[in-house]
């Protein structure tokens, strides 16, 4: 499937390497680099260098390859199916599970269970991701739509391109929050200083977090964050410029914090329009065991 990017002003005369790092999620630099090579971006259809400098109003158009398939095993491991019909899967995923097979994790992602308790996914990400419309991160738990069918993957990617998916999820993060309701339109991109990190920067992608307190600990908050869009890592880096990282955040929190397996994130509620009867659908997850006995041990702490 052909993509496509706009230069804009903002842009003016980035390398074409770099910028793209920045808007094609997952693609390493040396990535663009070896498809700017092979004439798999193209600017206003003509071949480029990796140094070139982009100007406003230059189309940047790509086809990323396919990658080389992995054998994916269908696998009995246990998930947790809320909703099913012959469109879509709703699935409470559990923290430490990988969505799908990459370098290093070629099993027991949430993809090789897929297979094994679901005949029919969509193909439209190809065979590493069938059915995959978005993700949560490994640590973070709770609900992931997935498509059983092209058309139903081209109807939620639309709704989240759109920003009409609803996406709440649950946080335990570090300090007193002051204010009850926030926020935080900051735009996030790769970390400069760090590849393997998300940052806010100034070239970065638009990324709209709202946030709400739910209850105040010492030295802590719970809060309930909405995504308007879903950046990579966005909720733990929009936190973390806020000064307010998530609490068991190995990447961007504090060393000294709760003892939690990974950030305490968790994708308590759902809720889109069904791809073929437009009927709104909403489902809703308690957080899991080690997220509440946390909260508990916040309170006996008061």
């Amino acid at each position: 499937m052909s993509e496509q990017y706009k230069v804009t002003e903002k842009d003016q005369s980035k390398r074409i390497d770099k910028l793209l790092t920045d808007i094609i999620d997952d693609a390493s630099r040396s990535q663009i680099q070896g498809w700017v090579k092979d004439d798999v971006i193209l600017v206003d259809g003509k071949s480029v260098k990796s140094n070139y400098k982009v100007q406003e109003g230059e189309t940047i158009t790509w086809t990323i390859p396919a990658p080389e398939p992995m054998d994916i095993v269908p696998e009995n491991i246990p998930i947790d199916i809320v909703y099913q019909d012959e469109d879509v899967i709703v699935v409470n995923k559990p923290s430490g599970m990988v969505i799908h097979p990459s370098a290093g994790h070629y099993s027991g992602t949430l993809v090789n269970a897929l297979l094994h308790h679901v005949k029919d996914l969509s193909g439209i990400n190809g065979v590493e991701r069938p059915g995959i419309v978005h993700r949560i991160d490994k640590d973070t738990s709770g609900l992931l739509m997935v498509a059983k069918n092209d058309l139903a993957h081209k109807s939620l990617a639309d709704q989240l391109s759109k920003k009409t998916v609803e996406r709440k999820y649950e946080a335990i993060v570090h300090g007193e929050i002051h204010h009850e309701y926030g926020t935080i339109d900051a735009p996030i991109g790769r970390d400069p200083k760090d590849r393997q990190k998300m940052a806010v920067v100034d070239d970065g992608r638009e990324a709209v977090t709202h946030f709400r307190v739910l209850r105040h600990f010492a030295d802590f908050t719970l809060v309930e964050c909405t995504l308007e869009t879903g950046r990579t890592h966005q909720i733990r880096v929009h936190m973390r410029y806020i000064s307010h990282p998530l609490a068991g955040d190995p990447k961007y929190g504090p060393r000294k914090t709760l003892d939690l397996n990974g950030q305490a994130l968790h994708a308590k509620s759902l809720g889109f329009e069904h791809p073929r009867t437009g009927e709104w659908k909403k489902f809703e997850v308690e957080p899991p065991e080690d997220f509440a006995e946390t909260l508990s041990y916040l309170e006996m702490r008061e």
